[in-house]
């Protein structure tokens, strides 16, 4: 393994250079694994049993090297601006924190959601932390990015539903819930600090608010913005199976 290999490794942890590369890093036996058999592309695999120890710590932003890691090139679909016919789908509005977002596409794979799509200034989806986060998620889930304040505009002329969290919306669990069999239906999570923008909020067609227990005595100020997709995302897929029985 050359020195210019691993400097050009080590350089893929900054944006700048997945960017003009068109690469990105997947560390790890489960990671490289799961990118073997997705849809992507791997461009080359380095594993510890060939390159030795000392290589792989090198390249590795692992605080212990694992035993694989993969080169691995973005899908050329990441940026998307049109309007899907039908399903379920999340809007991340500004989600910034790495491991937010990897626990988020997590719960999109695990709940079947059909994309995510996130706004510009969400955090680099390709990101070596966002990455890990994913737990393999990323080469499972449809991602695209794309301007969220449009996309939704352009849900609700298809007669979709646009649905977000706020302090002053419905009961979750008592509004009437589209899982978009028939029309798109999308579900937005907004940024960590300021939540769901005003350019976004312009366009939630249904307002929803997960309730605390007891009620009347909520305990912190709000959900984290993973907790809170995973617990509406939930109970959007619940209403399906209740369906079904």
């Amino acid at each position: 393994m050359t020195n210019n290999e691993i400097k050009f490794i080590k350089s893929l942890s900054q944006k700048k250079f997945r960017d003009s590369s068109g690469l990105f890093v997947a560390e790890g036996e489960k990671l490289v694994a799961e990118a073997l058999a997705s849809r992507f592309t791997v461009e080359k695999v380095y594993r510890k049993a060939d390159i030795g120890e000392a290589a792989m710590a090198r390249i590795s932003s692992l605080s212990s090297p694992s035993p694989a890691l993969a080169l691995v090139r973005r899908p050329e679909d990441l940026l998307r601006d049109d309007v899907p016919a039908k399903g379920l789908f999340l809007a991340l509005d500004g989600i910034r924190d790495p491991g937010n977002l990897g626990t988020i596409l997590r719960i999109a794979d695990w709940f079947g959601i059909d994309a995510v799509f996130a706004s510009p200034d969400t955090v680099d989806v390709f990101n070596p932390k966002v990455v890990q986060a994913t737990m393999g998620a990323i080469f499972r889930v449809r991602f695209h990015y794309t301007e969220i304040p449009a996309f939704c505009k352009g849900v609700l002329s298809a007669g979709g539903n646009v649905y977000g969290t706020f302090l002053d919306g419905e009961n979750l669990y008592q509004k009437s819930l589209s899982n978009g069999v028939e029309r798109p239906s999308v579900i937005v999570i907004g940024n960590e600090a300021n939540g769901i923008s005003p350019a976004v909020a312009a366009s939630v067609s249904d307002r929803l608010y997960i309730p605390p227990f007891p009620a009347d005595d909520p305990g912190s100020e709000s959900l984290n913005a993973a907790v809170a997709t995973a617990v509406t995302v939930a109970e959007f897929r619940r209403r399906v199976t209740a369906c079904e029985h």
